[in-house]
């Protein structure tokens, strides 16, 4: 444990564990910061984010990180600062594909990454927990206990790390096979599980270029449209986008490179993913390689905008959510690079960025390689209690790769002081989100937000 590690019960005294508990509105709308964050998106795809933050609580919670952290940064916390997601909602953890081909249960998302106090993480995920138990029918005791649980597993989680070395809680990962271990007494839970995993191997490029391809008639394949949510490229975003595959190659892994050194693009195309994405610039690849005696090996990659983290703007932490040695150019997409090579147990090995290109910073990574997530609603109370506790032990997993992992422990200490208090403030922040939910749904209905039809 470092030196530093018992100033964390010296911090009580100016943050109380209860203070955790503390949640303050003041009194910002809601809509004012979703139409701040819609200046900079592509204007046709606004009414998509909108409609796909309003197709319930959670759905508005998950785009929401903005609101948050603007809230977040009204409150007491203890000054300890850690690698941090930035959104560590639960649907934010899911599996995904080791360079091994291991399937690894960990963190997904990382356009938010940044220095950041570590309670900000743990009140996002908390938070998260009581919305999703709500929506899911859950009684409010029961919406309680999943999030106590949630963080008291991050807090003892933490302290089992923080008493390692350094070096093993690096090496340290959860995968697929260690979780069915965890189900191993209930039959449900392991084959729900063990589903979610087959699914998630079948979710490959290669089945991308299957589902989404076709061959021209100079035999070779490009993409197919399938609007609103996946367009050709229109040629006024990827202005300038010449030799940018090149640059790409500069940022990855000597071996990486020399293997996607043999590919060239193919085709761009423009896809809408997720929610609060929703309307940043967010591409698909199309790469090709000439095989002896003909035909193409094709490979897609994803490459997204990374814009400033909400952490930065919306929750005042300025410069400092940088990770050091940022690069003078192209710096917003290599936060998000670093933010997930320090917080995954293991890294995408196509992950990389390029340089600022018309102001604007992007990140490539792989695309759709073996990802999958479990479905909150699927669970039974018990089941989704657990999952609750797999997400908090992930994420102190992460935060356990930062230095002031153990002063955060030793201010938890070994009470349930904490997880009590951020029970307390889950629950008024899910009443929070509710209003706020309720207020762009009459922004909508007003006609000062754009939306468009559900299910898009």
């Amino acid at each position: 444990m470092s030196a530093d590690a018992p100033n964390g019960k010296d911090l009580r005294k100016r943050v109380p564990r209860s203070a955790q508990a503390a949640f303050t509105p003041d009194g910002r709308d809601p809509v004012d910061i979703i139409r701040e964050q819609n200046s900079t998106r592509i204007q046709e795809l606004v009414p998509v984010r909108i409609s796909r933050m309003l197709h319930s609580p959670f759905s508005f919670y998950r785009g929401g990180a903005a609101l948050m952290a603007h809230d977040l940064a009204g409150e007491a916390d203890t000054g300890v600062t850690v690698m941090s997601c930035g959104d560590a909602h639960i649907s934010n953890f899911g599996l995904f594909a080791s360079p091994e081909r291991r399937q690894l249960f960990d963190v997904n998302d990382f356009d938010e990454a940044g220095n950041a106090p570590w309670e900000w993480d743990v009140k996002r995920l908390a938070a998260s927990v009581m919305i999703a138990a709500r929506e899911n029918g859950y009684t409010e005791d029961q919406a309680r206990g999943a999030v106590v649980s949630a963080a008291g597993a991050y807090r003892t989680t933490l302290a089992g790390l923080v008493g390692q070395s350094a070096v093993d809680r690096y090496y340290l990962s959860v995968d697929v096979d260690r979780l069915t271990a965890q189900a191993a007494d209930d039959q449900s839970l392991r084959d729900l599980i063990e589903q979610t995993a087959k699914k998630a191997r079948k979710r490959t490029s290669a089945r991308m270029v299957e589902k989404i391809t076709a061959t021209s008639a100079d035999g070779e394949p490009h993409i197919v449209a399938d609007p609103p949510t996946l367009v050709p490229a229109p040629a006024k975003l990827v202005e300038g986008f010449e030799g940018l595959y090149a640059k790409y190659l500069d940022s990855i892994r000597a071996d990486a490179a020399q293997l996607l050194g043999q590919f060239r693009v193919l085709d761009w195309a423009l896809r809408v993913v997720g929610v609060g994405s929703v309307g940043t610039r967010c591409f698909i690849v199309l790469l090709g390689r000439d095989v002896p005696g003909g035909g193409t090996e094709t490979l897609f990659l994803q490459v997204k905008e990374a814009t400033q983290s909400v952490l930065q703007t919306y929750g005042k932490l300025g410069p400092s959510t940088m990770p050091p040695r940022a690069p003078s150019s192209g710096a917003q997409a290599w936060r998000v690079v670093a933010g997930q090579q320090i917080l995954q147990a293991q890294s995408d090995s196509f992950l990389g960025y390029t340089p600022t290109i018309r102001g604007k910073d992007f990140y490539w990574r792989q695309f759709r390689d073996m990802k999958g997530s479990v479905v909150p609603e699927l669970l039974t109370h018990d089941q989704f209690e657990r999952y609750g506790q797999a997400c908090a032990a992930v994420l102190a997993r992460a935060h356990a790769q930062s230095p002031g992992s153990a002063t955060a422990s030793a201010y938890l200490g070994k009470s349930a002081e904490f997880e009590e208090a951020v029970a307390k403030f889950a629950t008024a922040y899910a009443d929070q989100n509710e209003k706020d939910y309720a207020a762009v749904q009459a922004a909508v209905k007003a006609g000062v937000l754009p939306c468009a039809e559900p299910g898009v």
